[in-house]
């Protein structure tokens, strides 16, 4: 898995269409898509609002220490049952 993956399943876990993520965000859905898809650079700026919006702190502390986020993320959606 890698980061797109990873921000694709914490805003499916946080409940919000690409659309209602990109209003969130003050993006266009197409960024939002790009994002997903490892197409667009994600600014540290922009993380740390994704991290806010989606209730996913523990994806940008896992980033600032070095940790596998994508395995971080599948591991919890797993325990919550995602």
């Amino acid at each position: 898995m890698n980061l797109g993956v990873a921000l694709r399943k914490t805003r499916k876990h946080a409940g919000f269409s690409q659309e209602e993520m990109a209003e969130e965000m003050h993006l266009p859905r197409s960024t939002i898509s790009k994002l997903e898809n490892n197409k667009l650079f994600l600014k540290a700026d922009d993380l740390i609002k994704w991290c806010n919006v989606t209730q996913a702190q523990e994806m940008a502390i896992a980033l600032i220490y070095g940790i596998d986020v994508p395995t971080v993320v599948q591991n919890l959606a797993t325990l919550v049952g995602g």
